[in-house]
């Protein structure tokens, strides 16, 4: 199998400490594995898995130890039907449930059925709810000797001190813009059969995604870019007060309610960077949100980032977008000078 660090570069030095630790017989029961979404975490976990798994790992061309690609762990978890990896991600409710982790722990302490060692991967443990996180505790605090969990965890999405305390952590950089965009125009050569996207929507997509590859491919290949030029553009009339709440709330809830609040999130993020001197990550926003930082103190973008992640914890109810939409709106608005409000 390809090595994950000649592929996406700046998963190497997360991947090689997990090499290291296999080879030297010194892998930990838990792995916390941090970074922004769409940065590789489950392409990270995917080739863990498939290293520890594999009957004999190796590797001709080097010494660190890599899947073979060919015994029947590896061709078993090709097809996606190896019996010891169990995957667990938020379900309907966007969290993850006790009874998904119950069902872990059962696994934890089965004996393996065709290979050496059982592997489990929490995809989002920042979205384990309080009674699912202290289920997890009781596992991690009596570890099992041919049991490794991988958990991974969205930057800024918090977990549990507790869980944290109990895992070795990780963590995956954003890679630069030329190591995302050299990754981003031979993915979508694969996906679109040679054809390639415009530089300016590769350069797009790669911006609204902060650089994180894999997001920026699906920014590429979907809609999202396009979705957000129309809410950018009923965002600044709404500023501008040519606009109702009402009207520039649609084009916010055409998103979806995580990609909303994600633009959301980037702008009050920026809006901090902005008023500590930096610069922003979307160009396109950046006057705008220049001239509310001008005229703003530090502490109205972090009061955004809060309603932020009070949306973001309602979605869990199936909260209406439109009026979420509406409410960080008028939130936004509140940053302008009296005059230049809607009446």
């Amino acid at each position: 199998m390809t090595d994950i660090a000649l592929e996406m570069p700046w998963l190497q030095n997360a991947w090689q400490v997990v090499q290291k630790r296999f080879a030297e017989g010194r892998l930990p029961h838990a792995l916390l594995l941090t970074g922004e979404c769409g940065v590789g975490k489950r392409t990270w976990a995917d080739a863990v898995v498939g290293l520890l798994l594999c009957a004999s790992p190796g590797n001709e061309n080097t010494t660190e130890p890599v899947a073979c690609g060919q015994c029947r762990q590896c061709q078993l978890l090709a097809a996606s039907s190896h019996p010891d990896v169990r995957v667990y991600s938020p379900e309907k409710s966007r969290m993850i449930k006790i009874d998904q982790i119950r069902s872990l722990s059962t696994f934890a302490v089965s004996s393996p059925q065709v290979a050496a060692r059982k592997v489990a991967i929490i995809d989002r443990a920042d979205q384990l709810n309080i009674n699912s996180a202290n289920a997890l505790l009781k596992t991690l605090e009596e570890p099992v000797s041919d049991f490794v969990l991988l958990l991974l965890q969205e930057s800024g999405r918090p977990v549990l001190p507790t869980i944290r305390s109990r895992c070795q952590v990780l963590t995956i950089p954003v890679p630069s813009t030329d190591q995302a965009g050299q990754w981003l125009a031979g993915k979508v050569a694969e996906l679109e059969s040679g054809k390639q996207p415009s530089a300016e929507l590769m350069a797009k997509s790669l911006m609204l995604a902060g650089n994180a590859p894999r997001l920026a491919l699906e920014y590429a290949t979907g809609e999202f870019p396009a979705l957000r030029d129309e809410a950018f553009e009923k965002f600044r009339q709404f500023m501008k007060g040519q606009v109702a709440v009402s009207e520039a709330a649609k084009a916010f809830k055409a998103l979806g309610l995580e990609d909303m609040l994600w633009l959301f999130e980037g702008w009050a993020v920026d809006l901090a960077r902005l008023g500590a001197g930096g610069k922003a990550n979307d160009h396109e926003a950046e006057e705008m949100l220049g001239f509310l930082a001008g005229i703003n103190p530090a502490w109205r973008a972090h009061e955004l980032l809060s309603m932020v992640r009070e949306a973001r914890a309602a979605g869990v109810y199936n909260v209406n977008p439109e009026l979420e939409a509406s409410r960080l709106l008028i939130a936004w608005r509140d940053l302008m000078p009296t005059k230049r409000r809607a009446s």
